[in-house]
């Protein structure tokens, strides 16, 4: 029998193009996965630049990181000693330019060593307690002497003594006021020195460190700021009327710890928004360093270059009382 010429063949596949086309796909599968893998391949490690480096290498610029903005110091230390030039970055102020220095330069660290005995608050010599500015119970004053009457002296006889001739005998002695004659006590040591200048009260910190600076004392590194003086001066204020109400009430020593009190300081010197906002010595010696700081207050007013710089209306102090 033979089969028309326009009849059409069957639609399905044979058994040869199905392998055929699958083939093909897993064919085309593995070149796929064969191309991805290469490119991240070469992305993670660089393989065709090592075997074909460039050989015309593009001059590619680039742009310096600007430099981190300078951090103003926040913790106040009293400098003794000033220097002539100010450190590049210091983590602390004061009325006085210092550079860290330390008498023994075998170490090199990042920090002066100093030996003393706490570890809270920067300082760099032991000051004794200053004396009482207003004493609790002021002694009378003594009632004024009155003046005495000298007596007229006697007139010697004019044959009695010749021009030209001397008078025998020694001549009277002439009373002369009493003076305390006894020098004041030289210091015998730097450290000695250091105390006896006008510095704040406190203990000398401990920290171990070292730099190649070379002094006769242990220095901080300080930047002086334009209210530098201003801060000294509440500082000392505040530190004074502190201890006047500790020794007028004779609180006992054994408390130890320290007080943090927070409050604005405004242009016109006052204070406000005073509060403790750390108390680690109990309510009554917590109480007597609030009251040290509104007795103290109000202080100047701030000068001008501190206004131009602080910006705006009131500062924000935290100050930290120590009980040792």
């Amino acid at each position: 029998m033979v089969r028309p010429q326009n009849e059409l063949g069957s639609l399905r596949f044979s058994r040869l193009e199905k392998e055929r086309l699958l083939l093909a796909l897993v064919f085309s599968l593995l070149v796929h996965l064969v191309v991805w893998g290469g490119y991240e391949s070469n992305k993670k490690h660089g393989w065709l630049k090592k075997l074909f480096p460039p050989k015309h290498p593009k001059l590619v610029l680039l742009q310096p990181k600007p430099p981190a903005p300078p951090v103003d110091p926040t913790i106040f230390v009293d400098i003794s000693q000033a220097s002539a030039d100010a450190p590049k970055t210091a983590k602390y102020y004061s009325d006085k330019n210092s550079r860290a220095a330390n008498p023994d330069t075998d170490a090199d660290a990042n920090q002066p060593k100093i030996t003393g005995k706490q570890h809270d608050m920067p300082k760099l010599n032991d000051t004794p307690r200053p004396t009482k500015s207003k004493p609790v119970n002021p002694t009378p004053p003594a009632p004024p002497q009155k003046p005495t009457e000298e007596k007229p002296q006697e007139a010697k006889p004019a044959s009695a003594l010749q021009p030209g001739m001397l008078q025998p005998g020694k001549p009277a002695d002439t009373p002369t006021p009493e003076k305390d004659v006894t020098p004041p006590e030289r210091p015998r040591t730097i450290r000695q020195a250091l105390a006896q200048a006008n510095q704040l009260p406190g203990l000398q910190m401990q920290q171990d460190g070292g730099v190649k600076r070379h002094a006769l004392s242990s220095s901080l590194d300080a930047i002086a700021t334009p209210f530098g003086a201003y801060d000294r001066a509440i500082v000392e204020a505040i530190s004074q009327r502190w201890y006047d109400l500790l020794d007028s009430q004779q609180f006992a020593d054994s408390r130890t710890g320290k007080v943090n009190v927070y409050f604005h300081l405004n242009p016109d010197g006052s204070v406000t928004e005073l509060k403790i906002t750390g108390n680690s010595v109990g309510d009554l010696l917590g109480y007597v360093c609030q009251e040290a700081i509104e007795q103290a207050a109000p202080f100047a007013k701030w000068p001008s270059d501190m206004r131009r710089m602080v910006g705006t209306n009131f500062r924000e102090i935290t100050f930290t009382f120590y009980y040792y």
